[in-house]
């Protein structure tokens, strides 16, 4: 049965898709309920797979579609390969699209009216997207299911308001451009190589030793630029703070921790798996030194853009500029350390993201403002929410126990063994940015408005009676942020295993 669990984990949600366009029509109230149930099972799935490959009773899985057989030794046909990297990876996807779909019970209805059943087929053909680019061990599969994962986020972003409309188009124009870079060096490497399949592509470039060749030089740039593209890394991030903040708030908070982060993970299955190790980290190329003051770049000019900004969703957006550029630039240290500390970082960064954006989509429902005046009181006026923001900032910041500080302690670890202070002082940096940003809200949100300073300010009902108490959301809501602060805590917990198997993965791919 174990076998067949990286398709089941695919299968589950899909046909939960289906099974939700279908009853749209009659039993609109039970799309909830089926979509819970899918995410439900694909998120045991993908437990269990995680346990089965950390077990030792199998190094990774492998699964062949329609079981087609080898063919004068390449694969023929899609595979799905599942080692420890990817089992980890697709356990937060399901997970979040699972928990995100109990925070949408009662926002659904309200923010996409008459459309519900299509945002939950949407939902969850986005997470059979995801799930699969992780879980794919082929090329131009990797070029299909990314396409499916845009087309999906444009209309479930377009299902906001007005602004979201252009901000999806935008998405879809830079989405596009992105995915032809990919494509275009996908078609470089099957003109050379004869073959799609990522292990057979690797065989064969080093069998035939064409790791000079100019046109798998090309190929490996065009692939790198799609990849950035599409995860948002600076100056390709135009896209991002408009799609995330005027997307529906049950949409923002399931794509602003996952997109960018998957594709990262790409990045680094294309570095390591595709080309390997000895061609992305060659002296020989300037492009590592490169993408290091590149990363170095985005991490200052993310945090800089997020410390101008006093619309708290756009805020966390440009926060997530940032946080790419740490994952970017720690994957390109060329250390396991900095490979690690990257990949660590994906799964936190995750969960603190996922766990900001519930917390500030909830204020910004209940106050009614985004701004980040709206956060006046709040400590007193809505405890429960308030607690749960914290625990996400200070992990963004970098305090412990949160898994944010232990992300940024392996990323400069991974720096310092590098020699790249540029890199290490730009991570110092942000953190610092970042605090400043974080109890600023906090002063506001605890002292309530700060004397002394002027600011553009609408009234509200509670102006005229500044102690009016907001009422706390329902629980629906209040328990996926609970789950969401409650991962961040567990994740830094766990800092110590977990960064050890993925130390263990990533020396078996450098070797």
């Amino acid at each position: 049965m174990t076998e067949h669990f990286p398709i089941l984990i695919l299968l589950v949600p899909l046909f939960g898709a289906l099974i939700v366009v279908l009853l749209g029509r009659e039993r609109p109230d039970q799309c909830w309920v089926t979509s819970l149930i899918s995410l439900g099972i694909s998120s045991l799935i993908s437990f269990f797979t995680v346990i089965a490959v950390l077990s030792g009773k199998v190094q990774e899985l492998r699964y062949r579609m329609g079981g087609w057989p080898e063919s004068e030794g390449y694969e023929i046909g899609i595979e799905l390969r599942v080692d420890i990297l990817a089992a980890l990876v697709v356990f937060a996807v399901t997970l979040i699209g699972f928990v995100n779909t109990i925070y949408s019970k009662t926002r659904a209805e309200a923010e996409v009216q008459g459309k519900v059943p299509f945002f939950y087929a949407l939902m969850q053909l986005l997470i059979v997207g995801l799930c699969g680019i992780v879980m794919t061990n082929d090329a131009f599969n990797l070029y299909v299911l990314i396409e499916i994962t845009s087309l999906t986020s444009y209309a479930l972003i377009a299902m906001g308001n007005r602004r979201a409309a252009l901000s999806s188009f935008n998405y879809v124009i830079m989405g596009t451009i992105g995915a032809s870079f990919y494509l275009i060096g996908v078609g470089y490497l099957y003109i050379k190589t004869g073959t799609l399949n990522i292990d057979d592509i690797h065989m064969v470039l080093g069998q035939k030793n064409l790791w000079a060749d100019q046109s798998i030089i090309v190929a490996f740039i065009f692939i790198m630029l799609g990849v950035w593209t599409k995860m948002a890394f600076f100056p390709l991030h135009g896209w991002l703070p408009n799609a995330y903040a005027y997307a529906p708030s049950m949409t923002g908070t399931f794509m602003a921790p996952l997109m960018t982060k998957v594709m990262v993970y790409v990045m680094i299955r294309v570095m390591l798996w595709l080309f390997g190790y000895k061609f992305v980290y060659s002296g020989q190329y300037i492009w590592g030194e490169l993408i290091i003051w590149m990363s170095v770049l985005a991490i200052v000019a993310g945090s800089l853009l997020a410390l101008a900004r006093t619309d708290i969703k756009k805020m966390l957006t440009y926060l997530i500029v940032a946080e790419v550029g740490y994952m970017v630039g720690g994957a390109w240290l060329g250390n396991v350390t900095g490979q690690a500390g990257a990949f660590y970082h994906i799964l936190s960064d995750a969960a603190m993201t996922f766990c900001l954006f519930i917390a500030a989509s909830i204020i910004v429902l209940r106050v009614g403002d985004s701004r980040v005046n709206a956060f006046d009181g709040l400590f007193r006026k809505m405890p429960l929410t308030m607690i749960g923001f914290t625990v996400g900032a200070l992990s963004m910041i970098g305090l412990p126990p949160t898994c944010g500080f232990f992300s940024k302690w392996y990323l400069i670890s991974g720096g310092i063994e590098a020699g790249h202070w540029e890199y290490v002082c730009a991570l110092i940096f942000s953190s610092l940015v970042n605090a400043v940003i974080f109890f600023r809200i906090f002063e506001r949100a605890y002292f309530g408005k700060i004397s002394g300073v002027k600011e553009d300010h609408f009234p509200t009902d509670s102006d005229a009676n500044p102690d009016i108490r907001i009422k706390e959301v329902p629980w629906s809501m209040l328990i996926p942020l609970f789950l969401a602060s409650g991962t961040v805590l567990l994740l830094g917990i766990m800092n110590r295993s977990l960064f050890e198997w993925i130390q263990t993965a990533l020396k078996m791919m450098n070797t």
